[in-house]
């Protein structure tokens, strides 16, 4: 049985994709659940018309983004960070750390955005990934530098 996924379904696909499954699993599980509709040619002409509105809005947030990801890699980022000996930081520089810098700099982040494998724990420069939408990534050159004790 063709079914058309209103959500996205870990197992079977993203939303308004059309699959294959048993009939007896759509019947009592996906359509009661409002997870699927059935495939009828009506249902399939709104999820074309809901696909096309779809591919426009994410379009235009692409272009939004990448001329965001634009501005931020000419921003230079320095944070600066309490060392101990052999420079050495007292804590690490994480991806709240760069999300606050870029917050005084104008641009609000989310954390989840910042690739960061491990938190930062030396001084020194750093290519930082910042993922702003799909295929939209920001690399943010990052100086940790130790702060100038007065």
């Amino acid at each position: 049985m063709q079914v058309i996924l209103r959500k996205d379904h870990e197992n079977l696909g993203q939303a308004l994709d059309i699959v294959n499954v048993k009939d007896g699993f759509a019947r009592n599980f996906l359509i009661p659940r409002g997870i699927a509709v059935l495939a009828t040619e009506g249902n399939k002409k709104t999820v074309a018309e809901q696909k096309k509105i779809t591919e426009k809005r994410e379009g235009k947030k692409l272009t939004e983004a990448q001329e965001l990801a634009k501005k931020i890699e000419n921003i230079p980022c320095t944070i600066h960070a309490n060392v101990g000996e052999e420079d050495k930081l007292f804590g690490s520089v994480g991806p709240q750390e760069i999300c606050d810098f870029l917050a005084k700099e104008g641009f609000e982040i989310e954390r989840k955005c910042v690739e960061l494998d491990e938190p930062i724990k030396q001084l020194g420069v750093y290519q930082v990934n910042i993922r702003l939408f799909k295929e939209a990534v920001a690399s943010l050159k990052v100086w940790v530098v130790k702060t100038e004790k007065a």
